[in-house]
C-alpha cells in the first residue's frame, strides 16, 4: 500500500482530530466568517489562565469593565452548566473572584480528574431562542445537524435534530440546506441559512473536523454563538498555519504528558517533519515505531483487532521526511520506553510503514540503526525482538542494513519488504509475545 493511499484514511482517523479551546474556536470563526462569507460576527471573548494579569487584561479588552459577563472553564469538557461551573451576569470584579476561587482546583469530569487552568470570559447575552448546529467530518463528506431546540437539554431532544449530508467537494447550497431550516419562521430563515452556509465554508477552508454550537442565538436578528466546540485536522497544519494563527492544541482533560511524550513533543515543535508519541501502557510488551500517519493507525488498529489492544504500549508516527538526526533522537526515546523495567518476558517492536513515495527508507533507517546500536544492551535485557516491514526509495539498502545490524548487536531483527503485509507483521509480533510470556 502506498503512503498516498494512507492520506485520506489518516485524515479521517481520530489521530488527526485535535480539539481546540472554545476561545480559539470562536476566534477562528470570527476571523474567517467575514473573509469567506461576508458575515461580521460580533463575538467578544477573553482568556484567563494562571499567568493572567487582570489589570493588563482589562486594558487590552476594555469591554470587560462595562459589560455584564459570563465565565466558564475552557478545558475541553462539556456539561459545564450542569456541573455548576458556569457563572452568569457578573461584573468583572465578580469574575475575578470566581476565577481565583477555582483556578488550579481539581475537579472530576467524565471520570477524569485535573485542575482547572483556563477560563473563557464573554459578554452575558440575555436571550430566549436557542438553536443547535454541528458539522462533523465523515469518510465521504460532512454531516450538518441543526435544531431549533438547542441548549443543555439537546440530548433529551435529539429526535428534533435534522441532518443533511454534504459529499466531499460539494458546497452546502440552498437545496441541501432547505430541510434543516424548513420549519423556521420566514423572518429568521434567511439569516440562519446564510450563517449555516458561512460556518460550513469556514469548516471546509480551515480543515475543521468538528464544529458544534450549543446553543447559538439571535442578537438583534444576527446569529451569535453562545457555546462552541471545535476540532481541527492537525495533518493539515502545514497549509493552515497562517489561517490558524497561534492556535493551541491542549491535551484532553485529565491527560498529563509523560517525560518521553514531552521530549517528542519538543522535537516535533522544532521540525518541519511530524514526530508523534502517545504512551498507552508503559508496561506493555508490544511497541511500534511506524512511518506515516495512516500506517501508524493501521498497525495500532490491527494489534487491537487481533485481541492485544491492552498490551499495546504506544501510538507512534514519524513522517514528512525527517532528517536522520531527528529520527535518531526520536528512536532513542521510543527504545527507552519499549525496554524499560524488563521482567524476563519477551517484547516486540514493530518498525513498519507502507511503501514510501518520497521518503528515503535507507536514510530514516540510518537514524533507527544508530539508536539501536546505542541501546543494544537494553534491547537484549528486555528480550526485545524487532519486526521490520518497509518499502519505497532505497528500501533494499535500508533492509540490508537492518539485517546486518541484527548480527552486529546480537538482537533478533526480522526484516521484510513490501511482499509482507502489515497485518502479517503484527501477527508475528503477537505470536512472539505469546510464546515468550
Amino acid at each position: 500500500m502506498l503512503e498516498s493511499e494512507f492520506f485520506d484514511f489518516s485524515r479521517r482517523s481520530a489521530m488527526a482530530r485535535k480539539k481546540i479551546r472554545e476561545y480559539d474556536s470562536k476566534r477562528l470563526l470570527k476571523e474567517h466568517l467575514k473573509r469567506l462569507s461576508g458575515i461580521a460576527l460580533e463575538v467578544k471573548s477573553a482568556q484567563v489562565t494562571e499567568s493572567t494579569d487582570f489589570d493588563e487584561l482589562i486594558e487590552k479588552e476594555p469591554w470587560l469593565s462595562c459589560t455584564r459577563l459570563v465565565v466558564k472553564p475552557d478545558m475541553l469538557f462539556g456539561k459545564r452548566g450542569k456541573s455548576g461551573l458556569v457563572a452568569l451576569n457578573l461584573d468583572f470584579s465578580q469574575v475575578i473572584e470566581f476565577v481565583k476561587e477555582r483556578l488550579g482546583k481539581e475537579v472530576e469530569m467524565g471520570g477524569a480528574k485535573a485542575p482547572i487552568t483556563t477560563f473563557i470570559v464573554e459578554p452575558f447575552i440575555p436571550h430566549t431562542d436557542e438553536f443547535y448546529l454541528s458539522i462533523t467530518s465523515e469518510r465521504l463528506g460532512s454531516t450538518v445537524s441543526f435544531s431549533e431546540c438547542g441548549g443543555i437539554e439537546i440530548e433529551e431532544n435529539w429526535d428534533k435534530v435534522k441532518q443533511v449530508f454534504v459529499p466531499t467537494g460539494q458546497p452546502l447550497n440552498t437545496e441541501l440546506c432547505a430541510p434543516l431550516i424548513a420549519t423556521l419562521s420566514l423572518e429568521v430563515r434567511g439569516k440562519i441559512e446564510a450563517f449555516v452556509k458561512g460556518v460550513f465554508n469556514v469548516f471546509e477552508d480551515l480543515d475543521f473536523t468538528f464544529i458544534e454550537m450549543n446553543p447559538f442565538t439571535l442578537v438583534n436578528g444576527e446569529p451569535y454563538p453562545l457555546d462552541m466546540r471545535g476540532e481541527l485536522d492537525d495533518t493539515a497544519s502545514f497549509k493552515n498555519f497562517q489561517k490558524w494563527g497561534d492556535v493551541e492544541f491542549p491535551l484532553p482533560f485529565g491527560r498529563v504528558m509523560t517525560p518521553a511524550e514531552q521530549l517528542v513533543y519538543a522535537m516535533d515543535e522544532k521540525t518541519s517533519a511530524s514526530l508523534k508519541l502517545s504512551i498507552l501502557n508503559a508496561k506493555a510488551r508490544i511497541w511500534t515505531m511506524v512511518a506515516g500517519g495512516g500506517a501508524s493507525v493501521i498497525y495500532a488498529d490491527t494489534v487491537g483487532d487481533l485481541g492485544y489492544a491492552t498490551d499495546l504500549g504506544n501510538y507512534a508516527e514519524y513522517s514528512g521526511a525527517p532528517k536522520e538526526e531527528e529520527v535518531l533522537h526520536y528512536a532513542r526515546v521510543l527504545l527507552d520506553c519499549a525496554t524499560s523495567n524488563p521482567d524476563g518476558r519477551g517484547r516486540a517492536l514493530i518498525v513498519g510503514g507502507g511503501i514510501a513515495n518520497f521518503t528515503d527508507v535507507a536514510a530514516t533507517f540510518g537514524g533507527i540503526i544508530r539508536a539501536m546500536r546505542e541501546k543494544q544492551n537494553r534491547m537484549r535485557e528486555a528480550k526485545l525482538r524487532v519486526f521490520v516491514r518497509r518499502g519505497g526509495p532505497n528500501w533494499q539498502q535500508g533492509l540490508a542494513k537492518m539485517r546486518a545490524l541484527s548480527k552486529e548487536i546480537n538482537v533478533p531483527i526480522e526484516v521484510y519488504g513490501p511482499e509482507e503485509s502489515m497485518t502479517g507483521i503484527c501477527k508475528q509480533a503477537i505470536d512472539y509475545v505469546k510464546v515468550s510470556a
